[in-house]
Parts: C-alpha cells; structure tokens; sequence
C-alpha cells in the first residue's frame, strides 16, 4: 500500500508539471498572437514603428505590462510602438530638440497607437464610475480616442539608459496631482516639488515646439492633431 500511495504521488505531481507547464505555454502562445493581430492592424492601415522612424526614442510600453491602471496585459507581447507616419516624424523632432538641449536625455514612450478593442478593455475597467466622470480618464470608444487613430502619444522623459526622471505621480494616475492645470498650486502646496515641474515643462516645451498639444489632466498624454481632424484624415485602428 505504501508504494501505491507513493507512485500515485509520483504520478500526480508529473500530471500536475505537465498541465502547469501547457498553461503557461498557451498563456504565451495567446499573448504572442494577441501582440500579431495588434501590429497587423496598424500596419494594414500605414502606422509605422517610431522606433524606425527615430530609434534612440525608448519605448516600454505599459500596456503590454501589468504596471498600469488596469493592472492587466492589455497588449499581449506587442513591444513596438506605432503612430500615423505625420505624427512619428513629429516624435522624431521633439527628440531631438529634447537631445540638443539636453544630451543625456531621450523621450521614453509608454503607450502609442491604441486598437479600440483595447480601449474597450481600459474603459470597462472604469465602469463603476458614471461616465462623465470615466471620460477624464479613457475615452469612450465609441466615440474613438486619438489614440486610436494613431495620433496620440503617452511618453515621459528618461536618461539614455532608461531611467525615467521624476514627473511627481505614476504614469495613469488618476487625481489632481497629474493635472498640468494643476501645477503651480501644487508646488505652493508642497505636494510637487520644483523639479517635478520643471521636468514636466522640459517634456512639454519639446512636444509643443514638435507639433503635439498637452491636455490638461495627464501631464503624459500628447496629441498631434484633434480628434476632428483625426476623423477626416484617418480611420480607426480596431
């Protein structure tokens, strides 16, 4: 009886390995195919790799990450960033105006181009918010957001080997402390200190003289254009 037990332990735990280790590999094998649609459907409607287009700009996505709002891998194993070939060039120019002024520094992108299947996903996060409220933070993807139409960009500042400088929150956080609007009595309040702001002005003097327009609740977010002209000029990513 003894060594029944013992083998039926054997045998269990050898079933268990395997059944771990087929999860795990289809786990992978999903977020593989999830990361080849995405990039198929940028690239079927001409977005380009920035990292083409300039590649000293550094990209970790967030989204491919569970180091974000969601707490999920929205992107599967998709790495590259992509944006309308306008508004690359544009990432492309604000780099290197942020180089000339400041050698050591490079603009690290955390998010680009964004099917709206994915924005469905970060909006139904957020569904236990009335919408109004929500739309502050993800636009609603029936609506499109200009990130998905390839014209928005969600980036920080970072040394040449990736160390990203201190903005004074998180990349996708919610509340006051990231609103742009918000800065200057923030720093009167101590909650940012002086060069949190100035890092935060360095990103935006470089994305303005590029082309790219702030927002006034996300000190990260760009647009290269308006979610109008996006409209007329582009089609949405899905």
């Amino acid at each position: 009886m003894k060594r029944f037990i013992l083998s039926f332990d054997n045998r269990y735990g050898t079933l268990s390995l395997t059944l771990t280790i087929t999860l795990s590999l289809f786990h992978s094998l999903t977020l593989s195919l999830m990361a080849q649609s995405l990039e198929a459907a940028m690239q079927k409607q001409g977005l380009v790799d920035i990292q083409k287009v300039d590649p000293s700009i550094l990209v970790e996505l967030k989204y491919s990450t569970t180091d974000n709002f969601v707490g999920k891998d929205v992107y599967g194993d998709l790495t590259r960033a992509y944006m309308q070939p306008m508004a690359a060039r544009r990432l492309a120019k604000a780099n290197e105006l942020l180089k000339k002024k400041h050698p050591n520094y490079r603009l690290l992108v955390y998010d680009a181009a964004r099917p709206r299947a994915a924005q469905w996903k970060l909006w139904n996060t957020l569904s236990d918010m009335p919408e109004n409220e929500r739309q502050k933070y993800v636009a609603d993807p029936r609506k499109g957001s200009i990130h998905n139409y390839g014209g928005a960009v969600d980036l920080t500042i970072a040394t040449k080997d990736g160390r990203a400088l201190d903005m004074g929150t998180k990349y996708d956080f919610f509340g006051e402390l990231a609103y742009p609007e918000k800065e200057e009595e923030l720093l009167k309040k101590g909650k940012l200190t002086r060069q949190q702001v100035e890092n935060r002005k360095i990103l935006r003097s470089v994305m303005r003289q590029a082309g790219f327009s702030p927002i006034e609740t996300e000190w990260w977010h760009f647009n290269a254009f308006s979610r109008e002209k996006a409209k007329m000029m582009f089609r949405i990513v899905e």
